[in-house]
């Protein structure tokens, strides 16, 4: 098979569809990878990179579009890359098609096979090529939070980790999925006080996080579950920062 990796056009966009070592083994399996140049600059990779894994790189998206048959990308394809689909496509990315009735009929009208990593369902009913954006989404959002309660940036000037005098922020993360698991997580290891609560009425306190394994049904390590009075009681109790 033809695999193709065009850049990624959507703003702010700097992922790449194949790193140098996921080509390496397209190739090693006998496939042809087509690269659109500079695709992995965005993430550390030159183009050098992939022709040493294998890969042909192209000048531009047109050429990857029109010699491959599966194309591999990141985020959903933008207008200008609808156009480039055709019934012989196979669209391999995050697609998110819910909010973007546009970019659902775009793909309709182009005839392409188009398959969502946010859809792909193992044996056990996980989503395994969506759980590690949720891990790093939940990752990043206490980050964003101390970001965003800086004074600077219009927040009340309150430091997450408190500092030696000053109280740490109080946290409270809505939800127990993978997203509000890792929040959570993060969250215990930067402030005293945080909790967690999610929409089964369930409450978890974090403790100091130890260096063996977490607990995947709890908060993690150190975590200690209780059900809380009435679950809006509990969220104005330990309000979030």
């Amino acid at each position: 098979m033809r695999v193709g990796v065009p850049r990624e056009i959507k703003p702010n966009e700097h992922r790449v569809g194949l790193p140098p070592t996921a080509v390496r083994e397209y190739v090693a399996h006998g496939h042809e990878v087509l690269v659109e140049s500079r695709a992995g600059e965005g993430a550390g990779y030159a183009d050098q990179d992939y022709e040493r894994a294998g890969a042909r790189v192209l000048a531009d998206a047109a050429g990857v579009f029109s010699g491959a048959q599966l194309i591999v990308k990141v985020k959903e394809p933008q207008a200008q890359e609808w156009a480039r689909l055709t019934p012989d496509h196979i669209l391999f990315t995050y697609l998110h098609l819910a909010p973007d009735p546009a970019q659902t009929e775009g793909l309709l009208a182009s005839g392409c096979a188009a398959i969502a990593y946010e859809t792909v369902t193992d044996r056990a009913g996980g989503l395994p090529l969506l759980a590690p954006m949720s891990e790093v989404a939940g990752r990043i959002a206490v980050f964003s939070a101390g970001e965003t309660l800086l004074k600077h940036n219009g927040g009340m000037g309150l430091l997450l980790s408190g500092v030696p005098g000053v109280r740490p922020a109080r946290i409270c993360v809505l939800g127990g999925g993978v997203v509000g698991m890792n929040a959570a997580r993060m969250a215990a290891g930067r402030c005293g006080d945080r909790r967690r609560a999610d929409r089964r009425g369930r409450s978890a306190q974090a403790g100091p996080p130890r260096a063996s394994g977490a607990d995947e049904a709890g908060l993690g390590a150190g975590g200690r579950f209780h059900r809380p009075r009435g679950l809006f009681r509990n969220l104005a109790t330990h309000h979030p920062c």
